[in-house]
């Protein structure tokens, strides 16, 4: 762990029933002014963790600090926490000026400096001419800008965001990601932000931690998590993947043996050895749906059974190598490919990516908890 860390999560469990973990020994590092994203289906356990560094829950084991504070069994409003709820959680009473005073208010902050701040945290979020109107009176994001508003209104060391889009359209939401990543560069709060959805993570995220049955699976850059994940399920939750069984012939150079592909030279930093059972995994927009028999390529055949047409890409589902595949193509489709047809597809072998099977995690518990 890095000893400069601005918040950590040292071995942190959450049980609900003494019997399984709906968190269980999750340690995380976040540097200040950084926006991870915990990233995982649900029951993975990124909720829990989000609350209770919230304060929200109390961990069953390990420790939450702050800057070297520990926080673990603080009370949430001892911590100096923002939180932005997917419901919003406004008050209908009150009017969005009054909405985003209220957690200043609670201070005992006085009212000339709760007025000067409520009208620079609105302008920030794009709601300045909005002071006096309820929350009925706003659309979906309207209101969730009053609820981010909130949570940085009393300038926090963190803000918290709970699937904050989840209740909005795909338009809105995508607007939305946008404006809380410029918010984000220009407060420089470090942000922990939940969500299910893989394209808020990548879009938005310095870091990416995945969850998965209550461990992280891997934390790295959105870029890193996608071209080469940890593991199994990492490679497979984000994004779509092609997923081929392989064992290690010759240790250096790598060379795998694949069935139906024959030793294939791969690239590894780990000196796998010989008979090691490996699993490639290869993203479907880097097959091409065209023979090749150019250095570095591998070609099979491949029938397709489904075409999808997503407008700017087309993506085919067959029969490759004795198992389901995929292969993107981006515009319009050729004229050979339609649902029936053989053709023969290939890659470049350097866009195989290794991961080991012993790194595969298969959930083994049931997790109580989001």
């Amino acid at each position: 762990m890095d000893a400069g860390a601005y918040l950590r999560l040292a071995r942190v469990v959450k049980s609900y029933d003494g019997v399984s973990n709906a968190v269980d020994d999750v340690s995380l590092d976040i540097a200040r002014g950084e926006f991870i994203t915990l990233l995982g289906p649900s029951g993975s356990g990124k909720t829990t963790t989000l609350t209770m560094i919230a304060g929200f829950e109390a961990p069953t084991g390990g420790t939450i600090t702050l800057e070297g504070r520990d926080l673990t069994r603080l009370k949430p409003w001892q911590r100096n926490i923002g939180m932005v709820f997917q419901s919003y959680a406004l008050f209908p009473h009150m009017t969005v000026e009054k909405n985003v005073a209220f957690p200043m208010r609670m201070r005992g902050v006085g009212a000339h400096e709760v007025r000067r701040r409520v009208r620079e945290v609105l302008e920030l979020v794009g709601l300045s001419a909005f002071l006096g109107r309820h929350p009925r009176e706003l659309s979906g994001g309207q209101q969730q800008r009053v609820a981010l508003a909130r949570g940085l209104v009393f300038s926090p060391d963190l803000l918290l965001l709970d699937e904050p889009l989840g209740a909005l359209d795909k338009n809105l939401r995508e607007q939305m990601q946008v404006e809380i990543k410029r918010i984000h560069r220009e407060v420089g709060i470090t942000t922990i932000y939940v969500t299910h959805d893989q394209t808020e993570a990548m879009t938005m995220s310095d870091r990416i931690a995945v969850f998965n049955a209550g461990h992280i699976e891997q934390v790295a850059s959105p870029l890193e998590i996608y071209h080469r994940p940890a593991t199994r399920f990492v490679g497979e939750f984000v994004g779509d993947s092609n997923f081929l069984s392989g064992v290690v012939a010759e240790t250096s150079p790598l060379r795998v043996a694949i069935g139906g592909l024959g030793e294939i030279m791969l690239a590894s930093a780990v000196p796998w050895p010989r008979g090691t059972p490996l699993q490639i995994m290869l993203r479907p927009e880097r097959v091409r749906a065209f023979p090749s028999s150019a250095s570095g390529w591998v070609s099979t055949e491949m029938r397709i059974e489904t075409i999808i047409n997503y407008g700017e890409s087309i993506l085919a589902i067959g029969q490759a190598l004795g198992q389901m595949f995929r292969c993107r193509i981006a515009g319009d489709a050729p004229e050979n490919l339609h649902e029936g047809a053989e053709i023969r597809i290939s890659w470049p072998a350097a866009d195989m990516h290794v991961i080991p099977e012993q790194r595969i995690r298969f959930q083994n518990s049931v997790c109580a908890g989001l």
